[in-house]
C-alpha cells in the first residue's frame, strides 16, 4: 500500500490536503477496479478526530478499498467552513473521477463516510451537488462530483438539535443556507443510498439528528438502512478495543462495532 499527501483545491480556490491510502495492483484478480472510501473525520469543527481518520481508511483497505482522509475548513482556520468543507467533498469526488485510471478504482462505487460533525460536511456536500444555485455558482455538473454512495455515523445533521451550545465567537459561523444549517432539508430524490449509525443514548449529537435525516431519505425514496444502538454515547468510531481513550471504557462496544460489517454488507447489496 502507498500511503501519500496532496494538496487540492476545491471550487472555491481553497487549497485542502487528503491523504490517501492506495493498495498496489495484484494481477489476475476477478474484480480488478476498487471502490474509493472518502473518510470525513469529526472533531467538533475545531480538530480532526484520529480515531476517526487513519484507522477507518485502514479499515475500509482491509475489505478492499482504496482510501482517502479528507481535511476540511476548522473554526479556527481562515475563511469558512460554508460553504467551503461542502465544496473540498465535492472537489475530492471529482478528483477521484477523473483520476480512477490512476488509482486503479471503480468512478461508479465511490462512497464518502463522515462522522459526527463529518457526517455534516458530507451531508450537506450531497445537497449541494444536486442544488442548482450551488452547480451554476461554481460551474460543477451533478455527476462529477456527487459520490454513489453515503456512509453517517452519529452524523450532525441540524445544528438546532445539539446536546451542547454553540459558543458566541461561532454563532456568527452558522450558514444561512437553512439546507446547509438542516441537511435533511436538503435531501432530493437523486441523493446517493445512505447508510445510517448511531446510539440512542447520544448526549451530544442528539439521535433526533438521525431519525431527522432517516425520514427525509424516506420522504423522498432514497434507499437507506439505518442501525440505533442502544449504546453507544459518542464519537465510538470503529467501538475496537484498540480504539479506547483513556477514562471513557464505553468505546469499547462490541455490539456497536456490529456497524462497519453491517455497511459493507449493504454497500455489497447496493453494488448488486
Amino acid at each position: 500500500m502507498e500511503v501519500n499527501e496532496l494538496t487540492l483545491k476545491n471550487f472555491n480556490d481553497r487549497e485542502f490536503k487528503i491523504h490517501t491510502y492506495t493498495l498496489k495492483q495484484i494481477a489476475d484478480l476477478v474484480e480488478p477496479k476498487h471502490p474509493l472510501a472518502i473518510v470525513v473525520p469529526g472533531g467538533s469543527f475545531d480538530h480532526f478526530s484520529q480515531r476517526e481518520s487513519e484507522p477507518v481508511a485502514l479499515a475500509f483497505n482491509s475489505r478492499g478499498f482504496n482510501s482517502v482522509v479528507m481535511d476540511y475548513n476548522l473554526v479556527q482556520d481562515e475563511g469558512d467552513i460554508y460553504p467551503d468543507a461542502g465544496l473540498d467533498v465535492l472537489a475530492t469526488v471529482k478528483y477521484y473521477r477523473e483520476h480512477a485510471e490512476d488509482y486503479n478504482i471503480d468512478p461508479k462505487k465511490i462512497v464518502t463516510i463522515g462522522f459526527s460533525a463529518g457526517g455534516h460536511i458530507v451531508s450537506i456536500a450531497n445537497y449541494m451537488a444536486n442544488a442548482d444555485k450551488y452547480k451554476k455558482l461554481y460551474s460543477f455538473k451533478s455527476k462529477d462530483v456527487l459520490p454513489n454512495k453515503t456512509i453517517l455515523g452519529y452524523p450532525l445533521i441540524n445544528i438546532a438539535k445539539i446536546g451542547i451550545d454553540i459558543p458566541e465567537d461561532e454563532q456568527a459561523k452558522v450558514p444561512e443556507d437553512k439546507a446547509l444549517r438542516d441537511s435533511a432539508l436538503g435531501v432530493t430524490r437523486e441523493t446517493p443510498a445512505t447508510f445510517v449509525f448511531q446510539a440512542w443514548d447520544d448526549p451530544m449529537v442528539l439521535v433526533s439528528n438521525s431519525i431527522e435525516y432517516i425520514q427525509a431519505l424516506y420522504d423522498h425514496q432514497v434507499p437507506c438502512e439505518a442501525h440505533l444502538f442502544n449504546k453507544g454515547v459518542h464519537g465510538f468510531s470503529l467501538a475496537r478495543p484498540d480504539m479506547v481513550v483513556k477514562d471513557r471504557p464505553w468505546q469499547d462496544n462490541p455490539h456497536a462495532a456490529h456497524w462497519f460489517n453491517l455497511a459493507m454488507e449493504w454497500l455489497d447489496s447496493e453494488w448488486k
